[in-house]
């Protein structure tokens, strides 16, 4: 295994193609697919499924591109460390959409500003997702709902933010679980956090909600709610971000529903100097919603 194997094996496992990482490490196709071959000889397993002319990722594969990161990135930094440069290289990073939305830009503002030849990579979704793909090392970090506990993921608190409910404008005011039951909601999909934690507050007052319907954004959820059709769950620092949050009722969650942390989270030993930059900044940033 050397390290032009591994450059290869990064630049097919992200491409899916041999072709296109060809391109990427300036080789022909037939010497990328010989050195994956001699690759897979010598660790005596496939890297890839083949199929229909595409590869992906075997059990084998994703775990040594985990690897194979970290030891591209620290050759990258040993480089970096005798030349004396300025940081650089790529960090991705995931996070929740309303943390996206209302807390992060001025971290990633200050960490663009600092550090602007490391290319900064940020996508969005629900908490599962993210933590998936933190475990997978398909993420370097993410922002999500925490504290999470696993023996593989360590991470940071970066803020607490407030839950409300909101309603229909003409709505009796919201006092617990009991009073929506039978009543439409929107949410999230099933792997998102705050979903759950919506479930679980119905749960805990013995109530069940009607129908649930799954939104794609914050904004179809409160265009429902305004038109009369549910009630829904938002971060309310996202909620006051919104055009039209003052044509519905606000209701809070109660002391015991109301706050949720937001952490930012890692794979254990998988701390990166461009991370590590980024968790030097986060302490000047770190608040109560």
């Amino acid at each position: 295994m050397n390290l032009s194997q591994l450059e290869m094996f990064n630049a097919v496992a992200e491409t899916g193609s041999v072709s296109e990482a060809a391109k990427r490490v300036h080789r022909v196709p037939s010497n990328v697919t010989t050195r994956i071959r001699q690759l897979e000889a010598d660790l005596g397993v496939e890297l890839f499924i083949r199929e229909n002319q595409r590869l992906r990722l075997s059990p084998a594969g994703y775990n040594l591109l985990n690897y194979s990161h970290q030891i591209l990135q620290l050759v990258e930094e040993a480089r970096d460390a005798v030349v004396g440069e300025e940081p650089k290289g790529r960090l991705h990073l995931g996070s929740l959409e309303s943390t996206a939305a209302v807390r992060i830009p001025p971290i990633l503002a200050k960490y663009n500003q600092s550090y602007p030849l490391i290319q900064l990579d940020l996508i969005t979704g629900p908490s599962g997702s993210m933590f998936d793909q933190v475990l997978d090392g398909e993420l370097a970090a993410a922002f999500i709902d925490g504290p999470v506990i696993h023996p593989a993921i360590e991470g940071r608190p970066l803020c607490d933010e407030e839950l409300v409910l909101i309603s229909p404008s003409q709505y009796p005011t919201i006092t617990r679980g009991q009073d929506l039951t039978g009543q439409n909601i929107y949410a999230f999909r099933a792997n998102c956090s705050y979903r759950r934690h919506f479930e679980n507050w119905f749960l805990a007052d013995h109530a069940k909600p009607g129908n649930i319907y799954e939104m794609e954004s914050y904004h179809g959820m409160l265009a429902c709610v305004i038109a009369g059709a549910g009630v829904a769950m938002l971060p309310k620092s996202m909620l006051m971000t919104m055009p039209g949050h003052e044509q519905v009722k606000i209701s809070p969650m109660g002391e015991d529903w109301r706050w949720l942390t937001t952490w930012l989270i890692w794979r254990r030993g998988s701390m990166t100097p461009q991370l590590q930059l980024m968790l030097d900044i986060l302490p000047e940033y770190k608040e109560r919603a």
